[in-house]
């Protein structure tokens, strides 16, 4: 999902410059869990010898990143806010192969 005239503003400061918090709404997060393909575990032991990024592994974590963030923003269009103040990012190893991505922050409503 990308912004759109109806999408909140994401920060991952406290405040929106210029604007007056109104009314906070609540925490708001999004996370998914992603696992290793076994192609892409054979790939990366292919670059851990000769060296590189391994863009698999990359592309996995992108992934899991835009569709938590993704899930935030549903999060908050559902309470009717107008940013995401306060945003954080974190991962975690669920399992050996797995891993979870979570996004979090305050949702807000705006004023003048």
């Amino acid at each position: 999902m990308t912004l759109s005239k109806n999408s909140p503003l994401i920060l991952t400061i406290e405040t929106v410059p210029g604007r007056k918090i109104i009314d906070v709404l609540g925490l708001v997060k999004g996370s998914t869990v992603r696992a290793k393909h076994v192609g892409a575990d054979i790939t990366a032991a292919l670059r851990n010898i000769v060296g590189g990024e391994v863009k698999e592994y990359a592309q996995l974590l992108a992934g899991a990143r835009e569709q938590a963030k993704d899930r935030m923003i549903d999060d908050a269009q559902a309470l009717g806010a107008d940013a995401i103040v306060g945003v954080r990012m974190q991962t975690s190893a669920i399992q050996n192969g797995a891993s979870e991505v979570v996004f979090y922050g305050t949702a807000v409503r705006l004023g003048r």
